[in-house]
């Protein structure tokens, strides 16, 4: 208990941005939570990890860490370089430990529809070409948000952040943050980019506080008060 509320600290996994976590933020606020959502370079699990922590050892207090998709494996590694993160909250999430990339993590569960509906593109990085992936547009709304209006998930078809391919298959080189801090999960039951089962799966091996919401992928715009109460209540043990 640290007796000062912190601040929660929103990560976006794979073709996403910050605005996805609008909602949950209204909420937070609404209970008197400050509340900030980092924009993940989505490159590598380091890098990506490396500047999630810059970003919140630089807020003013203790913060709690909060994870969406591959955001859980970047939260992870940048835990374990914030002094200041109180606890861990992975939305429908991967859960990796020492050794396990996003990829690798997941094998041995059945394969969801997000495997045949990636599209790669080439990028430059300074050392030539990468690969990065986006979700084939008309597969977007099966994929990552069945349970949000056409208005909404054709826009966010068109605005996806792209993923290197390296940073899904790169694993965490760290100690996982979740053997030394608390851990909350929510599970996206109608999740077909994440199998359910996998994340279920995460959340045992996580030692996490966890509740299972009806959801898709896209479960903090579709379903923000499930996701809010539980960052709340990570909040609330840590304060």
């Amino acid at each position: 208990m640290t007796g000062q509320t912190p601040t929660v600290v929103l990560v976006h996994g794979a073709f996403a941005d910050g605005s996805s976590w609008a909602k949950v933020v209204d909420l937070l606020r609404e209970r008197g939570v400050e509340a900030l959502a980092v924009s993940n370079p989505l490159r590598g699990l380091a890098h990506d990890g490396d500047y999630v922590a810059s970003v919140a050892g630089q807020v003013d207090g203790p913060v709690v860490l909060v994870g969406h998709s591959y955001g859980g494996p970047v939260i992870t590694h940048a835990a374990t370089k914030t002094p200041n993160a109180k606890a861990l909250v992975y939305v429908a999430s991967f859960g990796v430990d020492l050794g396990e990339s996003a990829l690798s993590s997941v094998e041995g569960f059945p394969p969801v529809e997000l495997n045949t509906s990636l599209v790669p593109q080439r990028f430059p990085d300074g050392e030539g070409d990468d690969t990065e992936f986006t979700i084939r547009r008309d597969a977007f709304p099966s994929v990552f948000a069945a349970d949000l209006p056409d208005s909404v998930t054709a826009t966010a078809a068109v605005s996806q952040r792209p993923i290197a391919a390296r940073a899904l298959g790169e694993p965490l080189a760290v100690e996982p943050a979740w053997k030394t801090l608390p851990s909350w999960f929510v599970v996206a039951t109608a999740d077909h980019a994440i199998n359910p089962d996998s994340q279920r799966a995460a959340a045992r091996r996580l030692g996490s506080t966890t509740v299972e919401v009806d959801a898709s992928h896209a479960i903090a715009l579709s379903r923000p008060t499930e996701v809010a109460d539980q960052v709340l209540a990570a909040v609330a043990a840590v304060s």
